[in-house]
């Protein structure tokens, strides 16, 4: 059954996905005074995270508090903000919501991100965001000279648990699964990385509630304040593999340096193109893509114009 439509080309542009690459996007094409319409899920990445850093002038700010200011700032040039989950985008640019609204669009931008798949040892889920963290450069300095455990889950967790040995000098790598070469275990150790061989059974809580230690399955407990795990990233690319976008060997969408992708009139930005982009590189993306796309109906405009003068002068 057809939805509930708003009028053909209602909007210049939708945008799906209101995080810091689409509320970004949203803003700089509000700015140039396009119809758009931003619609969120909401349901973002860093919900677990009670502080974002790295941002210049928003370092250290609970990341929901920047996703209001967005909001409101994108409101105040016009946008219309909708809450809501897109199932699916046309080959005609008609963004289709759950529920049965439906809105056409002459361009869209899809930033809808990412999960983080985590590893099924208790207590990691629980922790998440707090004593449990992925990204060094975000979280590092508020665990600065801890204890901190990296436990491998990911091909890139030894390059991670290097990464962390900047921070502290009391870093222990867990392999757990994912026995290491030889040249992995001598980097390690010439960083002065000790390694705890064994699987990993579960994660230990304190009596308040954070990271008292990490157990082994034979009983041991290794004292650890503070885990680095990298998650496993699953895209929320399924409006783009949808419209037959074309993805590159680590299945991650084609885009050009503006974020365009292989499929006439659809954008993309922020981490489902671009899974290790931090929350201001994400904000980048969105803002370059905006200018791109404006930049494309701009030249369309331009291109009908000529055509109406043309037209006009061939009748005087």
């Amino acid at each position: 059954m057809t939805g509930t439509r708003v009028q053909a080309s209602a909007y210049d542009v939708v945008v799906v996905g209101g995080g810091a690459a689409g509320l970004s996007a949203a803003l700089v094409l509000a700015r140039a005074r396009r119809r758009i319409a931003v619609v969120d899920a909401g349901a973002p990445r860093n919900a677990p995270a009670a502080h974002m850093h790295g941002f210049l002038s928003r370092d250290g700010m609970p990341p929901g508090d920047l996703l209001s200011e967005g909001r409101a700032e994108v409101a105040g040039y016009g946008g219309e903000l909708i809450d809501g989950q897109v199932e699916e985008i046309t080959s005609a640019l008609v963004a289709r919501l759950r529920g049965g609204r439906e809105f056409d669009a002459r361009r869209v931008l899809v930033a809808t991100g990412l999960r983080d798949a985590l590893p099924a040892i208790p207590g990691v889920a629980e922790q998440w965001g707090g004593a449990v963290l992925h990204c060094p450069y975000c979280h590092g300095w508020e665990v600065r000279d801890q204890p901190i455990g990296v436990i491998a889950g990911h091909p890139m967790s030894v390059h991670q648990a290097l990464l962390v040995r900047q921070w502290s000098d009391d870093v222990t790598y867990f392999p757990h699964d994912r026995p290491l070469a030889p040249e992995e275990h001598e980097q390690l150790m010439a960083r002065g990385v000790p390694v705890v061989d064994g699987t990993v059974a579960r994660l230990v809580p304190d009596r308040n509630g954070g990271l008292r230690g990490i157990a082994l399955a034979d009983g041991d407990v290794h004292p650890r304040t503070a885990a680095f795990i990298a998650p496993l990233p699953e895209l929320n690319d399924q409006l783009l593999t949808k419209l037959g976008c074309a993805t590159d060997d680590n299945g991650c969408p084609v885009i050009d340096a503006m974020g365009r992708t292989s499929v006439d009139g659809v954008w993309a930005a922020g981490n489902v193109a671009t899974p290790t982009a931090s929350v201001i590189n994400a904000a980048s993306a969105g803002s370059a893509a905006a200018m791109a796309v404006n930049a494309d109906l701009v030249q369309e405009e331009t291109q009908q114009a000529v055509r109406e003068r043309r037209a006009s002068d061939s009748r005087s």
